[in-house]
């Protein structure tokens, strides 16, 4: 099962037989105070330094203008087009104001990807028709009013999720479960369940899978290596895609090493050129 993200002039595909797909993650003012206080101010030039950062590694950008003292529905409507004319890469549109999501969905030119619905009946209400009217695809997360550790649990929030969607003419593909990355520091379980709960969806819906990478290593040394072997597990019991930092080189070379080895990259065709690519560089 394909999801198809466009932006004006590129496809991205996430998909079991597809390179995996890297979200990238950078554009997100949580933990940024600078980031905070220019969006407080309606200043939105920080997004291109981030943009940046992430074109070459990313396949998509995540992009959340969030915070409690800036007009977020203002921020998103000039965000979208400012990043279309940065990057042709597909957006994810991230945010928990339904009239954010709105502003960004109106504004964007092509099939965007909608972060994110819960199984709560009043969210499936009120993001589900708007992903529908727009024609996009959406990121619904394994949870309902708590979020469960149990594999089994999981799963039948996110087969809530799926068929809700079918109600509103959401088909199946393009609905991305994120079956719940969590901190593995304050739950010992956390990635085993996570892992399970990928293969139950991959077994039982067939549907494409996306999470918060960075949440598994949150308050823990080695970040960026635990993020590295985290994806490269997820990715080979089936996860197809993440948002995640597209600006640290282990946790990429994870993923595009694991698409070469689970045979989504034929013959090493990616993996090769880009080492040479870095030597040409190098050299130059």
């Amino acid at each position: 099962m394909d999801t198809v993200l466009r932006s004006r002039s590129r496809t991205v595909v996430i998909g079991p037989e597809h390179p995996f797909c890297i979200i990238g993650e950078r554009i997100n003012p949580t933990g940024r105070k600078a980031f905070q206080g220019q969006l407080q101010a309606g200043d939105l030039s920080q997004v291109e330094t981030d943009v940046a950062q992430q074109v070459g590694t990313a396949d998509m950008l995540d992009v959340n203008v969030g915070d409690p003292l800036a007009d977020e529905v203002g921020l998103m409507a000039k965000a979208i087009p400012m990043l279309q004319e940065l990057t042709d890469l597909p957006i994810c549109i991230d945010s928990s104001i339904v009239e954010a999501l709105e502003a960004g969905l109106s504004a964007y030119e092509g099939k965007a990807l909608v972060n994110s619905v819960t199984a709560e009946d009043e969210r499936l209400e009120a993001i589900l028709p708007l992903v529908a009217r727009h024609g996009a695809a959406v990121i619904g997360l394994a949870n309902g009013d708590t979020i469960e550790i149990e594999p089994e649990a999981r799963l039948e929030m996110a087969k809530k999720i799926v068929s809700a969607a079918g109600d509103y003419g959401i088909k199946p593909e393009d609905v991305v479960i994120d079956p719940l990355a969590m901190p593995v520091g304050a739950e010992p379980r956390a990635v085993t369940s996570f892992l399970e709960t990928v293969r139950l969806i991959r077994e039982q819906l067939g549907v494409n899978t996306t999470c918060g990478a960075s949440n598994t290593s949150f308050g823990l040394p080695g970040r960026h290596t635990l993020g590295a072997a985290f994806l490269s597990v997820a990715q080979s019991h089936g996860l197809t895609s993440a948002i995640m930092d597209a600006r640290a080189p282990e946790c990429v070379d994870a993923v595009r090493a694991g698409d070469f080895l689970l045979g989504r990259d034929e013959w090493g065709a990616r993996w090769i050129a880009k080492y040479r690519a870095e030597k040409a560089a190098a050299a130059s």
